[in-house]
């Protein structure tokens, strides 16, 4: 089944710190993400109880064949929080992407806020690609829609009124 994908941009992000070229990295993850060997992983490892390290692990090889550093460290020198850290990093041009993998507590602990707010306050970024579950299942066999709420959560900071220093959010849900 293919990744859900969405994109959460500013109205002038097309025009703003090379969103096209940003937007071709995020298709590339995401043809990766579809892939048949790549879905198959990914349901073998997206379980109760299973940590967000073992999607990581599955996103590793690729998010660094697409120039991300691991765990990028001083992004965040300039802030009392600055032990802060990206699962990924990519700089680019004057900018850079976070890229960020959540699995059980996107919602719960609000990771996905989380995730936005360092970005918000990264001045070496600009861009989060954020991968998170369509669905999460519990121990007591219910489940939880993380992408769409996340993509909700997320959509008002991407309303004119309410922007905040981040020109696009490139949602990822597998």
């Amino acid at each position: 089944m293919p990744v859900d994908y969405l994109v959460l941009k500013k109205l002038e992000s097309q025009a703003l710190r090379g969103f096209n070229d940003v937007e071709e990295i995020a298709i590339e993850l995401r043809a990766y993400l579809d892939e048949e060997s790549t879905q198959e992983s990914l349901r073998d490892r997206h379980v109760v109880g299973a940590s967000s390290a073992g999607i990581q692990e599955l996103i590793l090889d690729k998010a660094r064949t697409l120039g991300f550093q691991s765990e990028k460290k001083r992004l965040f020198s300039n802030y009392p929080v600055s032990a802060l850290r990206p699962d990924y990093y990519r700089p680019f041009g004057e900018t850079g992407i976070l890229l960020e993998v959540e699995r059980g507590k996107t919602i719960a602990n609000n990771m996905d806020l989380l995730d936005l707010w360092k970005c918000h306050i990264c001045p070496a970024a600009h861009y989060l690609f954020l991968i998170v579950p369509k669905i999460r299942p519990t121990a007591k066999g219910s489940s939880t829609r993380q992408f769409s709420h996340v993509a909700k959560r997320l959509a008002p900071f991407f309303d004119e009124t309410n922007y905040v220093n981040v020109d696009a959010v490139f949602l990822f849900g597998y």
